[in-house]
């Protein structure tokens, strides 16, 4: 049976999919992803949670990168895979849908059943207060107090920033929380940093009344999504991948279907 069939045959086979996405969801919207057919990174490795709290220089880098790419990526749209998605959800097929990623298209797109595992880009929360704020309001900060630096151009990069190269980072002013000066970090979960409880939680309880799972486009490289995976194949619940590549949970799988995410969930549109 051609993979295809096989993809149309486990969701019309089953009631309650746990849906779980990655990179390789968003990468038909202009969202560049992490890491190659054989699972491993097409780039420096993202910014770890240690690396940013603990230097100044780290997050200078980070916020002038993020500056730049923030301007494009803001403007980013679902795809027809975020589409299909919420079809899913929408035809009472997906009660839940856990995303790695942190670009809100899901959400866009018209899901609501959706945890974001790893956080989410549009939101900047403060590490002493926990104020949170807009990343649109933080955006015109910087942008007033870097007015050259929000003049350049750069190529996408994953999660939002941008390919700057050879610039020295040492004058970009990065702007304290508004309430009690501390130090802003995008809300999103950095490598190194720990998984909130409450989603954790969320999504075993969802796991528990799933009765299958369906990866669409994450390699699955990262525990905090292969765990969910594996839970689902000690339960004896089956799994099936959209994906094109290697992934960590092969050996896991009932089938995988090889192709763009938009492309192998078409039928569902």
């Amino acid at each position: 049976m051609p993979d295809s069939a096989r993809l149309q045959d486990f969701i019309h086979g089953h009631d309650r999919i746990f849906v779980l996405t990655g990179a390789g969801c968003s990468t038909n919207s202009g969202i560049p992803d992490y890491r190659d057919a054989e699972g491993q990174w097409k780039r420096a490795q993202p910014m770890t949670f240690q690396a940013f709290t603990g230097s100044h220089a780290a997050r200078q880098r980070y916020w002038a990168r993020s500056l730049v790419g923030w301007r494009s990526f803001g403007r980013v749209r679902p795809n027809t895979a975020h589409q299909a998605l919420a079809r899913l959800e929408g035809s009472g097929k997906s009660g839940f849908l856990l995303t790695q990623n942190v670009d809100r298209l899901h959400q866009a797109a018209g899901s609501r059943a959706v945890v974001d595992l790893h956080g989410r880009l549009d939101r900047v929360r403060c590490l002493g207060c926990e104020r949170v704020m807009p990343r649109e309001d933080f955006q015109a900060e910087m942008t007033r107090r870097n007015p050259g630096w929000a003049a350049l151009d750069a190529a996408r990069a994953p999660d939002g920033d941008a390919d700057l190269e050879g610039q020295d980072f040492a004058a970009f002013d990065v702007p304290p929380c508004p309430a009690c000066g501390g130090v802003l970090k995008p809300d999103v979960v950095f490598f190194g940093e720990g998984v909130p409880r409450d989603r954790v939680d969320a999504a075993n309880e969802a796991l528990d009344r799933a009765d299958a799972v369906l990866v669409v486009g994450s390699s699955l490289m990262v525990w905090s999504g292969f765990r969910f995976v594996q839970a689902a194949a000690r339960a004896g619940k089956p799994v099936a991948a959209v994906n094109i590549g290697r992934t960590r949970a092969d050996d896991l799988l009932a089938f995988k279907v090889e192709q763009p995410c938009g492309e192998a969930l078409s039928f569902l549109l």
